[in-house]
């Protein structure tokens, strides 16, 4: 079977800067999408929500891949990892920059947005014409595996972990982070939600990563606590 190939116009999320504008067009397009399903995105129910001209949403995202692509991008963009210019340089900031990283990620993906998005990929994925499950594996988990795999080589090359296969360590870590929660969320349990929760997951997570990669150089006795609220 031929790869799909998604039709989509806005640039990838390491390259796109939003203005304040299309953040609000954005924010207007994620209530709707969270209180009235896929079905709710129609340009003319944007424009109204976020008060702005149906020519504008065509000139910002193109097609309607396009704005789903951005609000994949927008939502990712929710998860907090260093730039290149500020990349950890101890044991202790680079162990933090690990946990609020899976802090945000499991915020992002527990959240109502993260929810609602899945679950239309999910409704579309027998779909021929559907390219939402595509939009949110490469816009979402990709370019984040891309950032974060920037933060873990920084940490290797400091010796702080230590892997062979790059790829391998993050999907270790990713699946540390988010183990069952996404999928109990996605089903309805409310139980799998809550900053005290998350911050316990993540914490716990980034420990177990530590025990499978860590070196002498990433001993934990001289970290303070990461305060992951934003």
């Amino acid at each position: 079977m031929e790869s799909t190939k998604v039709p989509v116009n806005p640039v990838p999320l390491e390259d796109a800067e939003f203005t304040p504008r299309q953040n609000a067009v954005l924010e207007a397009a994620l209530h709707l999408l969270v209180e009235g399903g896929g079905g709710a995105l129609t340009t003319a129910r944007i424009a109204k929500a976020a008060n702005c001209s149906k020519e504008s949403l065509y000139k910002w995202f193109g097609d309607r891949d396009g704005l789903l692509a951005a609000i994949i991008e927008y939502q990712a963009g929710k998860v907090r990892l260093p730039e290149a210019a500020t990349l950890p340089e101890t044991a202790r900031s680079f162990r933090n920059s690990l946990e609020r990283f899976a802090f945000d990620l499991l915020s992002v993906l527990s959240g109502d947005v993260s929810l609602a998005l899945n679950r239309l990929a999910i409704g579309q994925a027998s779909r021929e014409d559907a390219h939402l499950g595509t939009l949110v594996l490469e816009r979402g988990r990709r370019v984040i595996g891309l950032r974060a795999g920037a933060l873990l080589e920084a940490g290797r090359t400091k010796g702080f972990i230590a892997y062979d296969d790059g790829e391998e360590a993050f999907g270790t870590l990713y699946g540390l982070i988010i183990r069952d929660i996404h999928v109990r969320r996605l089903l309805g349990d409310e139980s799998a939600s809550g900053n005290g929760m998350l911050e316990r997951q993540a914490k716990k997570a980034v420990e177990q990563f530590f025990s499978l990669y860590g070196t002498a150089g990433s001993s934990g006795s001289e970290l303070e606590p990461v305060r992951m609220n934003k």
